[in-house]
């Protein structure tokens, strides 16, 4: 699809990627661009049409639908990361990762998937990550929730083919944005980031890897797990 008159609905855009979506959409001429937020007194973005959504409650959800009838993208970018690992962590911190990835996110696809029909068919993109496919000591549960978020959009990308909506994940590393700014170590520029997404939804790509860290990722998926978590191992 083309991003130049397309009508688009960025979640958590008040700030990082989802920040950098609304602007890049409106840079390219998108005809309009609803950037949502829970504090939508944090939206800064000159030209965008702000609206509250939390996308963990239902009813926000449904409002939001109302109150964007002309959508023909939206980007699922809302997340959270509890750094929580699933043995010994916090059990409700994890299910807000879950309620977030999962839930939210479905309940968002499955209000909006209407609205796209009507107009036309559109696309859907999904912001998961390389951690989709390789857990992480220290945030073990948001490997779930993300996984979760993966297979998710393999099933409604099967389920809204035959209403024409492109659905497409967005795969990548470390991101310099406020969930990673505790972590010292190489960062991918988020305009660079969406940039690649962007480019990828006009080509019509489904499965859209920036960088080398989500490539290694997916082709590790195919690997021993002894390979990918060499900890697990026993030594000789």
């Amino acid at each position: 699809m083309e991003i130049k008159g397309a009508v688009a609905l960025v979640t958590g855009a008040n700030r990082g990627i989802g920040r950098h979506f609304a602007q890049q959409l409106l840079e390219r001429g998108a005809a309009k661009v609803y950037a949502t937020a829970r504090a939508p007194q944090g939206v800064d973005l000159p030209g965008a049409e702000v609206l509250p959504l939390d996308i963990t409650d239902p009813a926000s959800v449904a409002a939001a639908a109302d109150a964007a009838p002309d959508v023909t993208l939206l980007v699922n970018n809302a997340g959270i990361s509890a750094y929580q690992n699933l043995v010994g962590g916090d059990l409700r911190r994890m299910r807000s990762e879950l309620d977030t990835h999962l839930w939210g996110t479905l309940d968002m696809v499955r209000a909006f998937a209407p609205v796209l029909r009507r107009n036309g068919g559109g696309a859907i993109l999904n912001v998961l990550s390389a951690l989709s496919w390789f857990s992480y000591d220290g945030a073990t549960s948001y490997s779930v929730a993300k996984a979760a978020e993966w297979a998710l959009t393999n099933g409604v990308r099967l389920e809204l083919a035959g209403q024409g909506t492109l659905v497409a994940g967005l795969h990548m590393g470390a991101v310099d944005t406020d969930m990673m700014a505790g972590f010292d170590i190489d960062k991918l520029d988020p305009a660079d980031v969406v940039r690649a997404a962007l480019d990828g939804i006009e080509k019509g790509q489904r499965e859209i890897l920036v960088d080398d860290a989500s490539r290694q990722a997916k082709a590790g998926l195919a690997a021993d797990p002894g390979l990918l978590y060499p900890g697990t191992v026993p030594a000789a």
